[in-house]
């Protein structure tokens, strides 16, 4: 919003001005974790915290677990001591996920059975399931990957509401205690390959912010956050992705950035198109983000040669793109055409940026010029793959494995393996780091994580 001096405004007109800014003030708390990787999209708590743990077990520093029904790969939130969960329940038994990177997993037909989109609220002080809200139960209209869910778009919160996005039904709307206040349904689109959706919803100042690429009509759209009331809705020239859309607010104004099948574009908060480049490999998965007055934007299909990183400065209009030879230019300070993952988002924490790759591969480059620091390290052979993205504190680094191991590596200019934390079951979501506590979700548990807590011996 645009402040005016107080001396061109009528009485009548600053109370306008205050009351709307009332209305749209943020109450997301700085404990809280409000979307994908939490507060700017870094993967890093607002405070490291003595209690956040380095080590555990499926009982030391774990305060409580709680069994979740259903399946979903969305992140959990948490916003006033309430943690919000989504995840779909099939009546019948479906075919259970394969971890590793294969082919072989698309299935072109959905499972059978009713299937039941419900979005679970949690206390974060004890675990306890306070409500489940359920926004579709039916068969199920559109296929997905093996390793894909019904429930995969993680959550967003303003302080007040959480914003529920299944990308393939609708954009639900509710309070802390589970009560509907607006919904959007649509009819689902097809994705590449049935492939299924997973981009997050974001919220900023009043608004919520959703990216549906697909196979059929590809948009980004606005809505007023407390009325769901459509704001307005950009067409885009894009197939399926599975990025999550990323709010840049920068020295020179705030921006909407969609990474997207071999272009990435950005916004005005009116859907106004300021600039893009190409140059994206061909499947575009990972969360933009920024620090040190860069953004970072990267695509790392693990079928293409190109598998790019670009560093961004603020301020580009038109297309940016690279002529051919070039790491850089005028608005792009730095860029790698080999250094991207694939599903890990990556993460800046200090001077260095981190890159968690699938096959279980560790990189770290200087987040200012994109110097090498170290080249890949094999974090440990045994390990499937990696999903979820790697997050930070403490000094130290942990990546997640989909066999359920956090392997913990000392942050800095030299690799060092620290230690290993096993809990044994499937993982794909990110974690959410909040109140000195690590919020963790395996296939069908949610953990709360913390130093010195210890789940008693049950019998």
């Amino acid at each position: 919003m645009r402040w005016f001096s107080c001396r061109f405004l009528t009485a009548v007109h600053l109370l306008t001005v205050l009351t709307v800014a009332a209305a749209w003030a943020p109450a997301v708390r700085a404990d809280d974790w409000p979307q994908f990787r939490g507060p700017g999209s870094l993967g890093l708590p607002a405070q490291e915290s003595p209690s956040l743990p380095d080590t555990w077990t499926p009982t030391e520093n774990v305060l409580w677990r709680t069994d979740v029904a259903g399946v979903g790969w969305s992140s959990p939130i948490v916003a006033r001591g309430r943690v919000i969960l989504t995840a779909t329940i099939n009546d019948d038994e479906i075919e259970p996920p394969k971890k590793g990177l294969y082919f072989g997993g698309n299935r072109p037909e959905p499972p059978k059975g009713t299937h039941h989109w419900v979005t679970y609220g949690l206390d974060l002080a004890t675990g306890k399931i306070l409500w489940k809200k359920e926004a579709y139960a039916g068969p199920a209209a559109y296929a997905r990957h093996l390793k894909n869910s019904y429930a995969s778009e993680t959550p967003a919160t303003d302080g007040q509401r959480v914003f529920v996005y299944f990308g393939n039904l609708g954009l639900f709307c509710y309070d802390l205690d589970g009560n509907e206040l607006w919904a959007h349904r649509w009819e689902p689109r097809g994705t590449r390959y049935g492939w299924g959706t997973a981009a997050s919803p974001v919220v900023h100042e009043g608004r919520v912010y959703t990216v549906n690429d697909n196979e059929d009509e590809s948009y980004l759209a606005a809505y007023d956050a407390r009325t769901g009331e459509p704001a307005w809705k950009v067409e885009r020239d894009e197939k399926s992705n599975w990025a999550t859309p990323y709010i840049w607010r920068n020295e020179v104004r705030t921006e909407i950035v969609t990474p997207g099948t071999m272009k990435t574009r950005s916004y005005d908060l009116n859907g106004r198109l300021l600039w893009q480049f190409t140059g994206m490999s061909s499947i575009t998965i990972m969360t933009p983000f920024s620090r040190h007055g860069l953004l970072y934007v990267s695509s790392g299909y693990v079928g293409d040669k190109l598998r790019p990183v670009y560093a961004i400065r603020p301020g580009a209009n038109g297309d940016i793109s690279l002529k051919e030879g070039e790491r850089s230019n005028t608005y792009i300070a730095w860029s790698d055409p080999e250094a991207a993952p694939y599903n890990p988002s990556p993460l800046i924490y200090g001077d260095y940026y981190y890159t968690l790759l699938d096959r279980g591969f560790f990189t770290c480059h200087d987040a200012r010029t994109g110097a090498e620091i170290y080249g890949k390290r094999r974090i440990d052979p045994q390990a499937a793959a990696f999903t979820a993205s790697p997050w930070a504190y403490h000094g130290k680094l942990f990546c997640l494995s989909e066999d359920g191991d956090a392997f913990v590596i000392k942050a800095g200019p030299d690799y060092e393996l620290l230690g290993v934390n096993r809990l044994g079951e499937m993982c794909m979501a990110t974690p959410a780091i909040v109140d000195g506590s690590v919020l963790l979700r395996t296939a069908s548990r949610l953990y709360r994580l913390q130093e010195g807590a210890r789940l008693p011996v049950q019998f």
